[in-house]
This record gives structure tokens, C-alpha cells and sequence, in this order.
């Protein structure tokens, strides 16, 4: 008999994990994985950074991650003129290896694999650092029109109870069809021009930032101080989202002190300032798992810039999930490497 996981799209004795295949995985299931890792004694200061290679229309990505029988690299480019083409800013792809022989796992599609696992993070941040009980619908406000805006909100509705998610960009067709798409599924939207966003900002319990701007997008002074802010666009110790003002008066959590000292504008310049000490900084890893413990009073700040371990954590999880619908329908001791 034929095994049926043998069907499954390959190259090369990989899986081809499409963009939908990826979509199919619960943010759920992604943000879990996340926070397993980091309670297992994951630690981000020990992971392998990842290196950047200028191109002639932007970046070349490079981000290896390895753990628990599995290695992997996902490259991505990073194209800021594909805004102009309706393209993805980041594209790119995730190769996984398997087992004590490093055998080619899987191929990802890395758009889409950046496009859950960052919204995963930016959750498994919210998760621990909201500061109220559950209670009356959350507000969110969400900077951005691009594909990690829309990803943040369906995390977030996914993740939360939300009575209104307010929208702040440039009006634009990708504004359009985001807030349409959240009219269709019952969703209470507000949009907001960048600069008419001072109520957005100041009722809001969530704030997501998830742009490519390289200036700050509000006023910090106007978060309420029980708020959340994720701050996701940045990863150039040159550009920022958020103010000094909004740095000074809150709880800073970061992916890690290594990464965050590198890359993230957000906090780089504030150090630079003096608004800022890196004693400071509080890594995520220590709230997951109870090292820290963060005090009551001021808004609660989440710098992100994203980390291959990241990667590697979601997309093992793709994978198996991946494994398991196929070899679902196949008989019994079949093998899922195919």
C-alpha cells in the first residue's frame, strides 16, 4: 500500500509547508510553544544573534537557531520599496533539519512563519505584563496597516476579549480592507490618521506599534498607566516608535538585554539619553518564569525586534502539527518523514 504521507508536497526530502499551512496553526498553539521554551530554560542571551547583509534594494536576514534535535535557518530580505509594489516588506524562507543526522526537515514559507510567530511573542508579552483581571472588553489600538498590524489583531482577538480595535494609519486601501475585514467579523473599528490619534492612544488598554516609521508615533505622556505597549516595527538601533516620555514612565521588557543593546532603536536612544539605565531592563524570560516580578504603577513597555530561537520554536511546532495532519489519514506505523 502507498503511504498518503508520501504525497505530501517535498523537495529534496523536505516538506513544503505552504503560507496556508502555516496560517491553519492556532496563535494559540505558537504563543504556548513560546512560553514552554522559556519556562523549559530556554535563554535568549545564549542564542545565536542574527547577522544582516545590505543588498541593492535593502537587507539580507540571516537567523540560525538550534535545540532539542532540531536546527534551522530562515532567511528573509527586507525591501522597504515594496510598500510602493502592495509586496510584503519581509519575505523569505525557513529551512528546519531534523534528528542527530541533521536530516532537511522542511521548507516554510517565511513570510508567513514571521507573520506568527512575531504576533505570538507580542501576546505571550500582553499575556504577563497586563496589569488588570479579566474583565470588561480590552481596548486596542493598533499603529499600522501593513501585515503585522492585521496580524496583532487577529492575535489579540484570538487571545482576548476586545470591545474596539482603533486603527491609526494613513488612510489607504490596506486600511480599507483591514478595517472591512474586522466590520465582517463583528468587530467595533475606529480609524485614526497619525495625527488625530490622541484618543486612541489615551483610552487604550493594548497598543500595538507595527510600523516602519523611524520617528516616535504618539505621545507617551497620553498612555493610561495601566496600559500595555508592544512596540514590534523596529529593528534598527537608529529608529524608533516610542518616545522618551513613554520610556521613562514605564516597565521595559525586552526579548533580550543582547538583542535589544543591538538592534532596538526604541530603547538604544533613550540609554544614549540617560532616560534610561540598562539595569533597567527586564528580560521576558524572567517574567515568564517568575524570576521577576514586576512592580504595580506606570504603563508596561514591550520592546521586540524578533530572535531565530523564536523561529525555530513556532516553526517546530508547524512542523509536527504539519506531520500530524498528514500521517492522520495514513495507516498505522506509516512514517511521517516521508
Amino acid at each position: 500500500m502507498t503511504d498518503p504521507t508520501a504525497r505530501a508536497p517535498s523537495f529534496a526530502g523536505m516538506r513544503l509547508i505552504s503560507a496556508d499551512d502555516v496560517a491553519a496553526t492556532p496563535i494559540r498553539v505558537a504563543v504556548d510553544a513560546l512560553e514552554a521554551a522559556l519556562r523549559d530554560g530556554l535563554d535568549p542571551e545564549r542564542q545565536t544573534p542574527r547577522s544582516r547583509m545590505a543588498t541593492p534594494t535593502g537587507e539580507l536576514l540571516i537567523m540560525p537557531a538550534t535545540r532539542d534535535g532540531y536546527s534551522a535557518c530562515k532567511l528573509l530580505t527586507s525591501t522597504p520599496d515594496n510598500m510602493h509594489r502592495d509586496l510584503p516588506l519581509i519575505q523569505g524562507a525557513f529551512v528546519l533539519f531534523e534528528g542527530p543526522e541533521q536530516r532537511p526537515a522542511a521548507l516554510v514559507d517565511g513570510t508567513a512563519l514571521t507573520n506568527l510567530r512575531t504576533p505570538a511573542v507580542s501576546a505571550l508579552a500582553v499575556r504577563y505584563l497586563l496589569p488588570r483581571p479579566a474583565g470588561d472588553p480590552l481596548r486596542l489600538t493598533v499603529f499600522g496597516t501593513g501585515p503585522q498590524a492585521r496580524v496583532h489583531v487577529e492575535a489579540m482577538l484570538a487571545l482576548h476579549e476586545i470591545g474596539e480595535v482603533a486603527l491609526v494609519g494613513r488612510d489607504s486601501p490596506r486600511r480599507d480592507r483591514l478595517a472591512a475585514r474586522l466590520h465582517r467579523a463583528g468587530v467595533p473599528v475606529r480609524l485614526c490618521d497619525p495625527g488625530s490619534c490622541t484618543d486612541a492612544v489615551a483610552r487604550a488598554d493594548v497598543i500595538c506599534c507595527c510600523t516602519s516609521a523611524p520617528t516616535p508615533l504618539f505621545d507617551g505622556a497620553l498612555v493610561r498607566d495601566d496600559a500595555v505597549v508592544a512596540a514590534i516595527g523596529s529593528h534598527s538601533p537608529h529608529t524608533r516608535e516610542v518616545d522618551d516620555r513613554l520610556v521613562a514612565r514605564s516597565q521595559v521588557v525586552v526579548e533580550s538585554l543582547a538583542s535589544t543593546l543591538r538592534e532596538a532603536g526604541d530603547i538604544v536612544i533613550p540609554l544614549a539619553a540617560g532616560v534610561l539605565r540598562e539595569e533597567d531592563l527586564c528580560p521576558l524570560r524572567d517574567v515568564v518564569t517568575g524570576r521577576a516580578r514586576l512592580p504595580a504603577g506606570g504603563p508596561r513597555l514591550f520592546k521586540g525586534t524578533g530572535m531565530p530561537w523564536q523561529d525555530l520554536v513556532v516553526g517546530v511546532e508547524i512542523y509536527r502539527t504539519h506531520l500530524a495532519g498528514r500521517s492522520s489519514t495514513g495507516p498505522a506505523g506509516s512514517d511521517p518523514s516521508g
